[in-house]
């Protein structure tokens, strides 16, 4: 069973991903509603968090685990993770391979902004990755703490949403920024509000389809593992809390709906 977390219902992008990516294998979600917004809290509390999260995830069967969270991935340490017997995937080094990809295609130097949480920002991540590895490349982040609230209460198409998201997105639009990436996975369900924002010449990194792709490539390099995956074609989804909004998200983003295990 692959399993997938999130501080909230985002890294249902990546869930959803994942089944596209590999139909008929199945997932184990775990989305902490009642704790979200991680982005807000200090590395060592998101930390603790992500102990807890992973533990879950194996008692409920996962052989695989992907950290659906730009923000716990972002603080969680190698150290940390070794300490599971198990694969684990973030959702930072699939993007941050995609960019480096694309600079080296276009053998030139380039801007790439990315848009994330406090904690993903903060963390410097993403800069230290992309610019070690692709030396004509400079990063500019941007902090974007009040988009997750409004994904997480479904605020898709408010108006204020749209104003937050252009004052958030005008630094990179002024900077002319090549690519973009959606640091955290709850973005992509504001694509398309962020696209002609920013401007439509530039390339949208999304994560969760990256991440999905990579695992579909590890796996395939990976018989072993891959045979002990189950296929019956069973998602389940479980969260900290229930509300109407993450219902209403979950069933958006899937395009059917779901049932939202409270635990």
């Amino acid at each position: 069973m692959i399993g997938i977390f999130d501080s909230g219902v985002g890294g249902m992008t990546v869930a959803h991903a994942v089944e596209k990516a590999l139909p008929g294998y199945d997932l184990v979600y775990f989305g902490d509603l009642a704790r979200t917004p991680y982005g807000s809290k200090s590395p060592e509390t998101i930390r603790g968090y992500v102990q807890q999260n992973i533990d879950f995830l194996i008692g409920k069967g996962a052989r695989l685990i992907i950290i659906a969270c730009n923000s716990a991935a972002s603080v969680t340490t190698e150290d940390m993770l070794a300490q599971f017997d198990l694969p684990v995937f973030d959702v930072i080094n699939p993007a941050v391979a995609r960019v480096v990809g694309i600079v080296n295609q276009a053998k030139r130097k380039m801007k790439v902004g990315v848009i994330g949480t406090r904690a993903t920002v903060k963390s410097g991540v993403y800069a230290r990755k992309i610019e070690a590895a692709a030396a004509d490349c400079r990063v500019i982040s941007q902090e974007c703490p009040l988009l997750v609230p409004l994904v997480e209460e479904g605020w898709f198409d408010k108006r204020e949403t749209k104003m937050i998201l252009r004052r958030y997105l005008h630094p990179l639009r002024i900077q002319q920024v090549d690519a973009l990436v959606l640091g955290c996975t709850h973005y992509p369900l504001l694509k398309g509000l962020i696209a002609p924002k920013i401007g439509q010449q530039v390339r949208i990194i999304d994560s969760s389809e990256e991440v999905s792709a990579c695992l579909r490539e590890y796996l395939g390099s990976h018989p072993e593992l891959d045979r002990v995956l189950a296929r019956g074609g069973e998602s389940r989804f479980y969260v900290s809390d229930v509300t109407d909004a993450a219902v209403s998200t979950a069933a958006k983003i899937f395009g059917r709906r779901i049932e939202l295990i409270r635990t």
